[in-house]
């Protein structure tokens, strides 16, 4: 083990030339460096945040979805019937002809009968609108909550005024409190989102939700480690501005306000296109890219540093057009239309020709769940990359 600790942990890749972890080890009075194992403390506070969602989902958010008569329960149940239930819980939730027509013949009933029960039975394992109101109400106050912290924050810093500070002195650059709070904050709330995805909502994009929060964790935590936090701190930033935005546009269309749904939207994707299109290359790109080259020179755990944040940029790229595809169908039709990964998708798929009364969740359908349109859970196609990293 000590063998591949000192592996890992090598000073070649983490840190610039001619500077030893040994250097970083005895800072001045009061002076404090990043440390690897400042990273445990984001786990008891992500248990800490999970349980605060708990509460605050149960009783807030809970009064606020009754205050706008959103109601807790589920639609029309499924009739009891034990060999239906066995297929639907043992070999599939979306049966194809073949099934349908020998139950139809096992229970004498009309193969549409046989279509409604099955659309009946997944409709009950999906949540109700007042369950996902109470998630992206947590979700926008804690993304609303930590935009706020972070500016304020990075308002007060050099570094945000004028980005080469990010790199003059280091590694030898001291974390202050203010920003060791706000780097654990987001690095405790992503590992809340891992623990909180087995309870939440299933989606059918559940696996790349989960890799996506894990990629999230591991940037923010090497970042930390190799004292990159100054630059990373500007990047939490400028994803954290619009995420706010989607879950107040989700919340407006669960509570059935759409004109404030359409608005909230639109300013959801102007945001999303300047934060992410133009300051996050132009001005964070540069300073990884260029500035640091100049002032720090090159070394590998820079290179990796760098190539993640192109990727993710390629990753801001497309979800960009997905947005904008959606924009662009929403002032073509005068609606915005549901996404594939529409909130009100659960990780069974909707059988969409069975039935008038079918739930349609497909890009070309014009309303969600409800009756509502389902526009501002299209969005999060582009991840509810929420956020983030």
């Amino acid at each position: 083990m000590a063998a591949l600790s000192a592996w890992f942990w090598t000073e070649r890749f983490w840190l610039p030339h001619n500077v030893t972890w040994a250097d970083l080890a005895d800072p001045a009075p009061g002076v404090e460096y990043p440390k690897a194992v400042h990273l445990l403390t984001a786990l008891p506070l992500a248990l800490g945040i999970f349980f605060v969602r708990i509460v605050f989902e149960r009783f807030i958010a809970s009064s606020c979805a009754h205050s706008l008569h959103i109601q807790a329960g589920v639609g029309r149940k499924a009739q009891p019937n034990a060999v239906l239930e066995k297929v639907f819980t043992s070999i599939t939730k979306n049966p194809d002809s073949r099934h349908l027509d020998g139950l139809s013949k096992q229970l004498d009933w009309e193969v549409r009968k046989v279509q409604r029960w099955f659309r009946h039975r997944r409709n009950q394992d999906k949540p109700s609108t007042h369950t996902k109101f109470c998630e992206s109400m947590w979700r926008f106050t804690f993304y609303l909550g930590i935009f706020i912290y972070g500016f304020q924050f990075l308002w007060q810093s050099p570094w945000m005024w004028d980005t080469r500070q990010c790199w003059y002195g280091y590694p030898y650059q001291v974390m202050t409190p203010g920003l060791y709070h706000y780097y654990i904050t987001e690095l405790a709330f992503y590992w809340s989102l891992m623990f909180s995805q087995f309870t939440d909502i299933k989606r059918k994009d559940f696996l790349i939700m989960f890799i996506h929060h894990l990629a999230t964790v591991g940037l923010v935590s090497f970042s930390y480690v190799n004292n990159m936090a100054r630059v990373g701190s500007l990047v939490l930033c400028v994803h954290d501005a619009s995420d706010f935005l989607l879950e107040a546009a989700k919340l407006a269309n669960y509570a059935k306000y759409q004109r404030l749904c359409d608005f909230l939207f639109i300013v959801f994707s102007v945001v999303f296109f300047i934060t992410r299109l133009i300051i996050f290359p132009i001005w964070i790109l540069n300073s990884t890219m260029f500035e640091s080259w100049e002032i720090v020179g090159p070394f590998p755990s820079w290179w990796l540093f760098n190539i993640l944040l192109l990727v993710l940029q390629v990753l801001h790229i497309f979800w960009s057009y997905l947005i904008a595809r959606i924009a662009f169908k929403a002032i073509m039709r005068g609606r915005v239309c549901n996404d594939v990964r529409s909130d009100i998708e659960s990780s069974s798929e909707e059988d969409t020709g069975a039935d008038t009364d079918g739930l349609k969740t497909s890009l070309q359908t014009p309303k969600g769940e409800n009756g509502t349109n389902g526009h501002c859970a299209a969005a999060k196609a582009r991840t509810q990359n929420h956020s983030s990293w």
